[in-house]
């Protein structure tokens, strides 16, 4: 029996054992390098929601409510833009003021993101990986130094952007976020305070 405990289940104690010891190291490592490529990705759905809120601002003098109101200008609004015909350094035809400008109207979608091969619009509505989670954005307008200035936040939180990782590590790096008055998640924008529309990563 002693032999038997030996040579049988010693070694599998300490197979087990370093197995255990492995986990324990290769995890955090391994949630880090999956959290950093979902990042990646989140990153790129919030530098696209931004651009096309400071696009819906200029037209409407304020940010979108919803995520559904920013999809509707994408689909169906328009920007206009200004036009050259001519040009100033032709002194001729400014003379003669052939040199005009005109206000063009031209949809949003053939402007704004359009060189995006990949760029889905529907695909601003959930946080990536979360399993259909949705992108967390909130509009307000706030006096600041005695000027009505108008803020928007999108986030996508860890919970649902992490979703299916690690639970321990995403509570712990919840935590630590909490620690240091920091977003648990990914954020663009802010309603508590201007930051020029500054993503919590930049």
């Amino acid at each position: 029996m002693k032999k038997v405990l030996t040579i049988v289940i010693l070694p599998i104690i300490i197979i087990l054992l370093g197995w255990a010891i492995y986990s324990s190291i290769n995890q955090p490592v391994k949630f880090k390098k999956e959290r950093e490529a979902r990042e990646k990705v989140a990153k790129e759905r919030l530098i696209d929601i931004r651009t096309l809120q400071v696009a819906y601002k200029s037209v409407h003098a304020k940010y979108a409510p919803s995520i559904d109101s920013l999809i509707d200008f994408y689909n169906n609004g328009t920007i206009t833009i200004v036009k050259q015909i001519g040009s100033l350094d032709d002194s001729v035809a400014v003379a003669r003021k052939l040199v005009k400008r005109e206000k063009v109207e031209i949809p949003v979608k053939d402007t704004i993101l359009a060189s995006r091969t990949n760029f889905v619009i529907d695909s601003l509505r959930t946080i990536p990986f979360s399993g259909g989670d949705p992108i967390i954005i909130k509009e307000v307008s706030k006096m600041v130094s005695g000027v009505n200035v108008p803020l928007f936040e999108a986030g996508m939180p860890y919970n649902s952007l992490l979703k299916g990782l690690d639970h321990q590590l995403i509570v712990n790096l919840n935590a630590e976020r909490k620690d240091t008055d920091r977003y648990p998640g990914m954020l663009v924008g802010s309603i508590t305070s201007p930051n020029n529309n500054a993503g919590n990563w930049e």
